[in-house]
């Protein structure tokens, strides 16, 4: 019996049969420049919060992106990178920081004074009340809003990956929205014909 003829036939009959892709593909692949990482700012007072969050979300990726972390100690100084950083997709922001209710007021300057409604502000607290968390929901444009305790490694890995498909998601609108604009200028500036068709 003939080998290879059969090896052929089995071949083409098989739909998992694989053909070699042509040279240099796998190489153009492998020197393609990797996607941007998502930005994610930690925001607590806290370093130990810093050092855990960072380890369970290590090994986190969405849209074949990795997360790139960012940190901060008070609400003063994640205030200042996210007004140097535009593109910070998430903010898991502890409540009590250097005041009371400093990350209140950052979660409320995010929107009010930076006018960023699309990074997504996930506030974490290690104080949790049922009239506070009610009164945060409503008085505050947060996303989530979570008791440190509660906040298990998964429970944060799937907050934090519903909170960049929603950021992507608004960034696309976003995007969007400015291009239409865009266009619309153009339009706008465009000479206008002339009635009678004439130069």
């Amino acid at each position: 019996m003939n080998m290879d003829s059969d090896s052929a036939a089995k071949g083409a009959d098989d739909p998992d049969w694989l053909v070699d892709e042509p040279l240099g593909r796998a190489d153009a692949a492998a020197e393609a420049p990797t996607a941007a990482p998502w930005r994610v700012l930690i925001v607590d007072d806290d370093v130990d919060v810093h050092v855990v969050t960072k380890f369970a979300l290590s090994q986190a990726s969405f849209q074949g992106r990795r997360l790139s972390f960012m940190h901060a100690y008070s609400g003063a100084e994640a205030l200042a990178l996210l007004r140097s950083t535009p593109d910070i997709a998430v903010v898991l922001l502890d409540v009590i920081m250097e005041t009371q209710d400093a990350g209140l007021q950052v979660a409320r300057q995010i929107r009010e004074d930076l006018h960023n409604s699309a990074v997504r502000i996930i506030l974490r607290t290690g104080q949790p009340g049922q009239a506070l968390e009610h009164r945060i929901i409503i008085d505050y444009d947060i996303n989530d809003f979570w008791c440190k305790t509660d906040l298990t490694t998964r429970k944060l890995f799937t907050t934090v990956i519903t909170s960049l498909r929603t950021y992507a998601t608004l960034r696309e609108a976003q995007q969007q929205v400015a291009d239409l604009a865009a266009a619309l200028v153009h339009c706008g500036d465009a000479p206008a014909e002339p009635a009678d068709g004439k130069p």
